[in-house]
């Protein structure tokens, strides 16, 4: 009787023992009543019904049907990334992890570069548009949700599978950066809904390349690292006193020697636009023209005494404007973007305290282009307006720097040429309120925050991520003070500038170490507007985990 009884307690324990195992290894998702208002969030998994004779079981099983093995999983967590997602809906379900021979499946031709994009990145088979569904699937496919921002995007991870989708192939492509985060060295994306998009359109990086050379290559890891941290535009700054970085055809005596070609830039342009990234180029004028003034020493502003003034070229002179915008018309098309900078700042004839007495020929000429009370600010604002015609027949949209702007002058900067927004160190400073109140949309380049200058010259230190986590925000255009909310729709982003003031005070590998951690605070607070979840050491204990 014991021998027996033995014996029926050991089978009973084997077949709670096959089940339970069974359960696991299927991953089945079922649960019960979660007693938290009565159903499943969206995206939680149902029971899985018993197989049927039609489905391949057998005739027993459908005629006496007994449970399916459950697993029951907690509500999922919200995905950790940088920068973190806006909102997220949580299920009860194991998440999704990429797995060899699971495939990326787009519902649209036009994902086919972000479908290959990822199965690349997560060793997936990329299967182009396909009807079908399969376990593992990831799916990209564009909506039909007019009027949304086209950045934004959602992303449902469901019964094993996800499916990214957006108004747009920019915000399908934010999607996938958000999932690629989240199985970042063998991590899990959570069961449940993403909904994102951006607080800011704009979020930049700019780069002096003309005062110090970086490589092609340099150039594109950063272009990736912007891709995947959702950053949209990368401004190259590539004309300066200390150099012209591009290869020109129109003018190439002012080129330097070290310097991309274009077939360089060609690349790095194609790269960023596959990051849905758009390349900024900025030939700054009047002043810092140095290395084409260098070429061409005709065109150097002096004053009365015959002093050559730095960087300035005599914008009295037809001849410096021709070179300008022979350039500006070369470069239009290397950059098919629809936006540029036209620099704008530090005029050097504006820093001395009369300078229609000091430059009379460009007092001259202000009066013979816009009357007798017309200015030296007048024929400056004139110039800055005539570059922006130029660009804008690109259809380029204009910006310049706030310093380039003047109060008080008969000739107005045009309406659309956007302020970029620096510093309030230079003579006749104003508040940016004072363009903001004029209607101008603003770009927050401020140089308290945003500002990496190589070699720390004057009063530049160098900007700490942390700083900018817990202090900045769009609205801090100038200092650490904001501005009124009631401008947060004109502060149209923010971008973080390198400058290579004194260009050997670091390598190229030293700048990017530098300027990891600010950019991932920048982003953060130019994705989402409010305050972050995470304390500064949990940010960056996350963005040492991503890589």
């Amino acid at each position: 009787m014991k021998s027996a009884l033995k014996q029926t307690w050991v089978l009973i324990v084997a077949v709670v023992v096959v089940t339970v195992a069974a359960g696991v290894g299927l991953g089945l998702l079922a649960t019960g009543d979660d007693g938290e208002g009565g159903g499943e969030p969206v995206g939680s998994a149902q029971q899985q019904p018993s197989p049927t004779a039609s489905e391949g079981g057998s005739s027993s099983a459908s005629k006496t049907p007994s449970p399916s093995p459950t697993r029951s999983y907690p509500l999922s967590q919200p995905p950790r990334t940088i920068p973190a997602v806006r909102t997220h809906t949580p299920a009860r379900g194991p998440g999704w992890t990429p797995d060899k021979g699971e495939r990326v499946v787009v519902s649209d031709g036009d994902l086919a570069d972000e479908g290959r994009l990822l199965a690349g990145e997560l060793g997936l088979t990329y299967a182009g548009q396909q009807g079908d569904v399969r376990a593992g699937d990831v799916r990209l496919a564009l909506n039909d949700d007019e009027g949304a921002d086209p950045e934004s995007y959602t992303m449902t991870v469901r019964g094993g599978r996800v499916t990214i989708s957006g108004p747009a192939d920019a915000g399908v492509f934010y999607g996938t950066r958000t999932l690629k985060q989240e199985v970042y060295g063998g991590g899990t994306a959570p069961e449940g809904v993403v909904r994102d998009e951006p607080a800011k359109p704009v979020r930049g990086f700019q780069l002096d390349i003309a005062r110090k050379h970086f490589t092609a290559d340099w150039i594109e890891d950063r272009v990736r690292e912007l891709g995947d941290l959702k950053i949209n535009q990368l401004g190259l700054h590539f004309s300066d006193d200390q150099g012209f970085r591009i290869e020109s055809d129109s003018h190439p005596e002012v080129v330097s020697q070290e310097h991309l070609t274009k077939a360089q830039v060609r690349q790095i342009v194609a790269l960023a636009a596959s990051r849905h990234i758009t390349v900024v180029p900025e030939i700054d004028s009047p002043g810092h023209l140095g290395a084409v003034i260098a070429a061409h020493p005709d065109l150097q502003l002096r004053n009365t005494q015959g002093v050559a003034t730095r960087g300035a070229v005599d914008i009295s002179d037809p001849d410096a404007a021709e070179i300008v915008d022979d350039l500006l018309n070369e470069f239009a098309d290397l950059f098919p973007g629809d936006q540029w900078h036209l620099g704008g700042d530090e005029y050097q004839a504006l820093v001395v305290s009369d300078p229609e007495a000091s430059y009379p020929q460009l007092a001259s000429a202000a009066r013979e282009a816009f009357g007798s009370g017309a200015s030296v600010e007048d024929l400056t604002t004139g110039w800055l307006n005539d570059r922006a015609d130029t660009v804008r027949a690109h259809d380029k949209t204009p910006r310049a720097w706030n310093d380039g702007f003047f109060a008080g002058t008969s000739v107005k900067a045009d309406a659309d040429i956007q302020v970029a927004y620096w510093t309030g160190k230079e003579i006749g400073a104003r508040l940016p309120t004072a363009y903001l109140s004029e209607g101008r949309k603003l770009i927050n380049y401020n140089d308290e925050f945003l500002y990496y200058v190589l070699g720390e010259p004057l009063t530049f230190v160098y900007p700490t991520g942390q700083r900018i986590y817990e202090q900045w925000t769009p609205l801090v255009v100038r200092g650490t003070q904001p501005v009124p909310a009631k401008y947060d729709d004109q502060i149209l982003g923010g971008v973080f500038a390198v400058w290579g003031d004194l260009p050997n005070s670091q390598t190229q590998a030293q700048v990017a170490a530098g300027i990891r951690m600010p950019l991932r605070a920048m982003v953060q607070k130019l994705w989402d507007p409010g305050k972050p979840e995470l304390s500064w050491s949990q940010f960056k204990a996350l963005a040492d985990r991503l890589g």
